[in-house]
């Protein structure tokens, strides 16, 4: 089954392991509607196929993508990394190695989605509905959680919270490592196949065509769980690790082995990079597109790397248009959120230890300053909702308990 019995050229080139027969058979008697991620999904692909490239950040909290979306970008990403740092159910401070609950990424997805539709309700209740506040959010589904099953689970799970894409990398999820981290144990490419496959079948399950990404670390991994597989012989050293892992010789051209392998199940390819080097990106580029015409790439514009200590500002500059011409069209930096929220807290708590008020208001300056481009948290109370809230008791009749009138907000800060 290549294209799951559909004519449009959503499926060209893609391979499925299994028939319309056996999705129908999965998907039980009652069809539930997943309104957010299907939109989501053909809202993702259609922006990857219309924009130069989609450049995206990546969101900690739903405050943060709703700025996101008003500062004007279209997409949002999600990174695994920021959930186990600071996003997770387990309420933990965990590094990038699986070691959170598995249903914590659907559950940020979840969060962005309700702060993004309540920001749509208020706008909507002001009579403005020019932006299209729903933006599609990728998801880091992590190296599964598990076997085929749990990727199988974990796709549903992004799904049913909304996600438009999700991404799975070849990694052994037991001992995932974040990319720019030692120690990466890769699973054989057939394995992280049957991967791909369990994640799309979930998504035809659930009938929405989510936009999954492959994600391959063989560019800097040095292990393997198995020997079995013919496809990862050229790489093996003969070495084992006391783990009793095979020793594998990590570089650009298993990387690409693997990129190669999953494009024709996957609908974007992305491998994961140590440095910002355009040569690196091309050569990559260059053997997909060459059995593999026009298959979107993705690339990470990672926080992990130093920028300036790599390229110059003419470089940084036209990095991403560079990238996009090779056919790089979903970019993103995957811990903008992180970084932004704790380099600004520590500046103004810094500030404010040293000189008290004075800080505060220097930050509160700078959201008015901010105002003419579109800028509205200055007014925090509108901003969560007081104003949408006070509309519902009005529909309700006559109140005098509105929230918004007679509040300091009001009266002390323009609309």
């Amino acid at each position: 089954m290549t294209n799951n019995g559909k004519a449009d050229g959503r499926w060209t080139g893609v391979e499925r392991p299994y028939t319309s027969e056996d999705v129908e058979r999965l998907r039980g008697t009652v069809h539930v509607e997943h309104t957010l991620a299907r939109l989501g999904a053909e809202r993702l692909w259609e922006l990857l196929h219309t924009e130069d490239h989609v450049p995206t950040l990546g969101a900690l909290t739903g405050g943060q993508a709703v700025q996101m979306v008003k500062a004007g970008l279209k997409a949002i990403y999600l990174s695994g990394w920021q959930v186990a740092a600071d996003g997770n159910l387990a309420g933990q401070t965990y590094p990038d190695q699986s070691l959170y609950p598995s249903n914590s990424g659907p559950a940020l997805v979840r969060r962005l989605n309700n702060a993004l539709l309540r920001a749509d309700q208020i706008h909507a209740a002001e009579g403005d509905t020019e932006r299209y506040w729903l933006a599609p959010i990728v998801a880091d589904a992590e190296a599964g959680f598990g076997g085929p099953l749990n990727a199988f689970e974990v796709m549903k799970a992004f799904i049913e919270a909304g996600a438009a894409g999700v991404h799975f990398e070849d990694q052994l999820s037991s001992e995932k490592k974040c990319g720019h981290l030692g120690g990466k144990v890769l699973i054989p490419t057939a394995q992280f196949l049957r991967m791909l496959a369990a994640a799309r079948l979930a998504a035809d399950v659930c009938g929405v065509p989510t936009v999954l990404v492959a994600r391959t670390d063989a560019l800097s991994a040095t292990m393997i769980t198995s020997e079995a597989d013919p496809a990862d012989e050229p790489f093996l050293t003969g070495e084992r690790t006391s783990e009793g892992f095979f020793r594998v010789r990590a570089g650009l051209e298993p990387a690409i082995a693997r990129g190669l392998a999953a494009a024709p199940y996957a609908d974007l390819v992305w491998f994961e990079t140590a440095t910002p080097d355009m040569g690196e990106a091309r050569e990559f580029a260059h053997a997909i597109h060459e059995r593999f015409p026009g298959k979107l790439l993705a690339y990470n514009c990672s926080p992990s790397f130093n920028w300036r200590a790599h390229l110059d500002d003419s470089a940084i500059a036209g990095f991403q248009e560079e990238l996009a011409g090779l056919g790089y069209k979903f970019q993103f930096v995957t811990l903008a959120g992180f970084h932004s929220l704790n380099a600004a807290m520590f500046g103004l708590a810094r500030g404010y230890a040293q000189e008290g008020m004075g800080a505060y208001v220097r930050l509160q300056d700078e959201e008015f300053a901010l105002e003419e481009h579109g800028y509205s948290a200055t007014r925090h109370q509108r901003e969560a909702g007081a104003g949408y809230f006070d509309a519902v008791m009005q529909t309700l009749g006559e109140s005098s308990t509105l929230a918004l009138e007679g509040s300091t907000e009001a009266a002390q800060f323009r609309s």
